[in-house]
């Protein structure tokens, strides 16, 4: 953490994040530890999966629960959080979802059986969706008051914090497990826990100073209940779909009719889709998240289990073959945080994420090491593009009264991607994470990053965000 503080403080020297009068630099510390909490427990989690079935005696079908219920946990957190964040400020929300991650780490810690895993994961979800939608908000207001129309070396500060400890993720998740067991990856939320709550209470201010208006404004409670049903419907049907499960898509359908008719009638609605709704360039960042998660999780899992099953590596090992996919994305990342612009970042990550899904079709179980390493850093290029790019544009794209549940939503598709993720590796490892299930899984994430590309060239809007930032 201390080698990611100093190239973060180097970014925000660079892009001129510390010019006098600008933003608020004590809110740094807090708005990035808080952030990476959700990323680095996603992450870390990609290679303790086949220690944590050996502990446990169970097979894949059912430790994959521990990767969806953080994910269908943040989904659905993520925007409700946001709201809530909206109406009354980032501080209350940011310190209780903080210590809601210390709890869920105590309880990994001393899970007597995997069910308490997952239950664990499940409050990690929750916890860790309050600090991003904190942070946008927060940056909102600290613009808002400095006149820094668009922060660029704040934004990209956020980026390295988020895209790039997602990827260092898997070569910590590896070195705990190696030094002290799966136990470990739970146990590091206890000290990072309690950091976000001592900064957190310092350092973030109280409503009165960021609420322009919290005293009218009313929590939408129905259409968070209905979303939430909506989204859970759907991602249990998602994580594994068969057909005698028929009955939960149209649970899905009815609740999310019920959910549109209930936000397009209400005067404070959870999100306002009558604005959401007109706003197409929104509408594609949402998509382009998707797609982008898509691949990214799909790769991170699948990639990593290939690692171990398929060519025999250790959980450590096979987390030190992926850590230049982190020092290629950081410096992707520091690199291209300076510059505003989004469409040229979207497409050169998209040709490169092409590029990288293609090099999986190359991989068999007698690869050379060399080889494994350049598709790791490879991939970590679009890692530190599209998740930048992304960002940039919804914070110019989103309602600035509505930042911290657009940017919360922005987290539900990325988590959305996920889920697909896991739902491919699902299906493509059926019979275990062989050589064969990594190429079929190659072939379709060749389908998406094709699509994350098409979108992201029919986006004209993405020309006009640069000029405006500046």
């Amino acid at each position: 953490m201390t080698a990611l503080t100093g190239r973060i403080r180097t970014t925000l020297r660079r892009t001129g994040a510390q010019e006098p009068g600008g933003f608020n630099r004590k809110l740094l510390a807090p708005m990035m530890l808080g952030s990476v909490l959700n990323p680095i427990n996603s992450s870390m989690l990609a290679v303790a999966l086949i220690p944590i079935g050996q502990a446990f005696g169970a097979p894949p079908s059912q430790t994959a629960w521990l990767v969806s219920a953080l994910y269908l946990a943040t989904a659905v957190g993520q925007p409700v959080i946001g709201r809530l964040v909206d109406t009354y400020g980032p501080r209350l929300l940011y310190l209780v979802g903080t210590a809601l991650v210390g709890i869920a780490g105590l309880v990994g810690v001393l899970a007597p059986e995997l069910w308490v895993l997952v239950v664990s994961r499940v409050l990690l979800g929750f916890g860790t969706s309050a600090a991003y939608p904190a942070s946008m908000f927060l940056l909102r207001s600290e613009s808002d008051r400095t006149g820094m129309k668009s922060p660029t070396g704040i934004l990209a500060a956020l980026s390295i914090s988020n895209q790039v400890v997602a990827v260092i993720g898997p070569t910590l998740g590896g070195l705990l497990i190696g030094a002290g067991g799966w136990h470990l990856i739970f146990a590091i939320n206890i000290p990072l826990s309690a950091a976000c709550l001592v900064l957190g209470a310092r350092r973030l201010p109280r409503r009165d100073a960021v609420m322009a208006k919290p005293e009218s404004e009313r929590v939408d409670v129905p259409g968070m209940v209905l979303f939430a049903g909506m989204l859970t419907a759907f991602m249990l049907f998602l994580m594994d779909p068969q057909l005698s499960d028929w009955y939960l898509p149209l649970i899905a359908v009815a609740l999310g009719g019920g959910f549109t008719a209930r936000e397009l009638r209400t005067a404070q609605p959870f999100i306002d889709l009558r604005v959401l709704g007109g706003n197409a360039p929104l509408l594609a960042t949402y998509i382009r998240q998707l797609l982008a998660y898509t691949t990214s999780y799909a790769f991170l899992y699948g990639f990593t289990q290939w690692l171990e099953e398929g060519h025999g590596l250790s959980a450590s090992a096979a987390g030190l073959v992926l850590l230049p996919m982190s020092v290629a994305a950081m410096a992707v990342t520091a690199t291209t945080g300076r510059r505003a612009q989004v469409r040229g970042k979207l497409l050169a990550g998209g040709l490169v994420q092409i590029a990288s899904c293609a090099a999986l079709l190359l991989l068999g179980s007698s690869s050379p090491l060399w080889m494994l390493i350049v598709v790791g850093a490879l991939v970590g290029i679009p890692q530190g593009l599209n998740g930048l790019a992304n960002q940039n544009a919804l914070y110019a794209q989103a309602d600035p009264a509505r930042m911290g549940s657009s940017a919360g939503l922005l987290r539900t598709f990325m988590y959305v991607g996920a889920l697909l993720a896991s739902a491919a590796n699902a299906v493509f490892f059926k019979h275990g994470a062989n050589t064969a299930g990594l190429h079929d899984l190659g072939i379709f994430l060749l389908v998406v990053a094709c699509l994350f590309l098409l979108v992201s060239a029919a986006d004209r809007s993405l020309r006009r965000i640069a000029p405006a930032a500046r």
